[in-house]
């Protein structure tokens, strides 16, 4: 457990494996909890490319954001775009590891087609700051419900999306993973931005598809409700079964705990209270 200011600290745990199919792995993950910062990024691409990209997104963005969170006040909003500061910075790092990428795969012939998902969650205060490219994912368990945050980019989902699959057919289907986004295969990417309250009590998952390809939402729940939640034998456990259910990708995992200041949660009290007044 690291400190980051005096309203926050995280509790994290990550886990990465190959699978039982594949001979090695394409998924990056990283933190810094000094700064709030937690990644996750699934690559792909020919030989080790795939592996090349996500490396590149999830150390470019932590280098990125270690020099410039700790000199911004996060929690400021911007007035134009509506976003807090610590929006704004994922948002510009995650753009910037995009060009790198892009330029990498242009001028290195063995990186031609590479790129990578990414989903990323910058801790600040009393929120967090979730980004998403493809579909990799970040759920939340909240008071024993299990909610997905993110939105998958796939073909699928779109279709799903606009009502021509049911979500039950869309789980059985062979072409869920045809993604519609990823870093380093356009100039420019478009980026899910979203801003949440963080709770007493809340528990983050990061995953790659590798996870929740394999075993449903209902056993992830479960499974998050273990081990007197220790989040080591959690993450374990999650990859023990994506494996004994095939293990058909690479599967990697990052759980975080935040804990609030005392102050900070009186203050959430008080608000509360006064909704009531």
């Amino acid at each position: 457990m690291a400190t980051m200011n005096k309203q926050l600290t995280l509790e994290i745990s990550g886990l990465t494996d190959a699978g039982v199919v594949r001979d090695h792995s394409e998924d990056s993950i990283g933190s810094a909890a000094d700064i709030g910062l937690v990644i996750l990024a699934d690559g792909m691409g020919g030989h080790n490319a795939g592996e090349i990209a996500s490396d590149m997104a999830v150390n470019g963005i932590i280098d990125s954001l270690q020099h410039s969170v700790p000199e911004t006040d996060t929690a400021i909003v911007d007035e134009e775009s509506g976003f807090t500061h610590g929006t704004l910075l994922l948002h510009e790092a995650i753009q910037k590891a995009n060009n790198e990428i892009f330029e990498a795969a242009n001028d290195q012939p063995q990186c031609q087609g590479m790129g990578t998902t990414l989903v990323a969650a910058l801790y600040y205060n009393d929120r967090v700051t979730i980004a998403n490219v493809g579909d990799s994912r970040l759920y939340r368990l909240r008071v024993g419900a299990l909610e997905q945050l993110t939105s998958d980019h796939t073909l699928l989902q779109e279709l799903v999306d606009r009502g021509f699959y049911s979500q039950e057919e869309a789980e059985a289907s062979l072409n869920r993973n045809v993604i519609t986004r990823a870093l380093g295969t356009e100039p420019n990417i478009q980026v899910d931005l979203q801003e949440e309250i963080v709770l007493p009590g809340d528990l983050y998952l990061l995953c790659s598809d590798g996870l929740n390809d394999m075993i449903p939402d209902e056993k992830i729940l479960s499974t998050l409700s273990k081990f007197g939640g220790n989040l080591d034998k959690i993450g374990e456990d999650l990859i023990r079964q994506a494996n004994s259910e095939g293990g058909r990708d690479n599967v990697s995992v990052i759980l975080i705990r935040p804990k609030l200041s005392r102050s900070s949660v009186s203050g959430w009290l008080n608000r509360i209270i006064s909704w009531f007044d």
